[in-house]
Formats: C-alpha cells, structure tokens, sequence
C-alpha cells in the first residue's frame, strides 16, 4: 500500500479539485485483509491529513469466524479498528457474516458472489445517503 498511496492520494486530489463543493468521503474497506486494512486505513489517513475539514466516512466489513478463511483476519481488523476510530468520523460496521445472511436467506442466493454482497453493501450505502442526495424539508449538505 504504502508504493500506491502518493498516486491514490493525486487522484483524490485532481477529483476533488474537479467538484464544485466536496463534503466530504466515503471509503469502502474490508478490514480483515491486508489491502483493505493496510492500503485503506493509510488512505483515511492521507484523506484527514489533507483534507480535515471534510467529513469522512468508512463502510468497513468486519470479518467473522464462520464465513472467514483467513487466519489472520482478526489480528488485520483489530490493528485497523484504531485508525478508524481516530481518524474517522462515521463508520458503519457491515458484518461479514450477516452480509452472507442476507444474501443466502433474503435473497435466496445459495453461494453469493463478491459481485452480489457488493450490491447489499451499496444498497446500504444509498439508504444512508438519501438525504444528501434529494431535496426536501428533512434533507441537507453534510455541514
């Protein structure tokens, strides 16, 4: 993560530049591996040094034993719950194992795909920010 994030961090840059009145930014991250705990809590990192007047927020999948494969998964989520504690200010926690849940006894899905939890994480990620996104008495900026 750490030969990646000077360019990741210039696209954010050029992105955020291009917008008439960024609020803020989400990242999405699964803490129980080594990308997404590593690369993305150095990027949340990058994102509140350069940028803290912005809100941030992180969708974190947290990983759980019966769905997990990965040993280390625990010790990857444990290390990079502080770094979201510190240096976020919203983060909604996605169990891994409720994902799979969700897919297998809502949906119907007998062996759901990457593709197919993604979609129940970004349906929750609209939820959350249907109020930034319309108009209306109940609706507003994030400030």
């Amino acid at each position: 993560g750490a030969e990646l994030i000077d360019e990741v961090v210039d696209v954010i840059r050029r992105e955020t530049e291009a917008c008439d009145c960024p609020q803020g930014f989400q990242i999405t991250q699964s803490i129980g591996g080594g990308t997404g705990s590593g690369l993305g809590t150095l990027l949340l990192l990058k994102v509140r040094d350069n940028y803290p007047d912005r809100i941030t927020c992180t969708f974190s999948v947290y990983p759980s034993k019966k769905v997990s494969d990965v040993v280390v998964e625990p010790y990857n989520a444990t290390l990079s719950i502080h770094q979201l504690l510190e240096n976020s200010d919203e983060t909604f926690v996605i169990d891994n194992e409720a994902l799979f849940n969700i897919s297998h006894n809502v949906l119907k899905q007998n062996q759901p795909k990457y593709d197919d939890l993604n979609w129940v994480i970004s349906m929750v990620m609209s939820g959350i920010t249907a109020s930034l996104r319309f108009s209306g008495k109940l609706n507003g900026d994030l400030r």
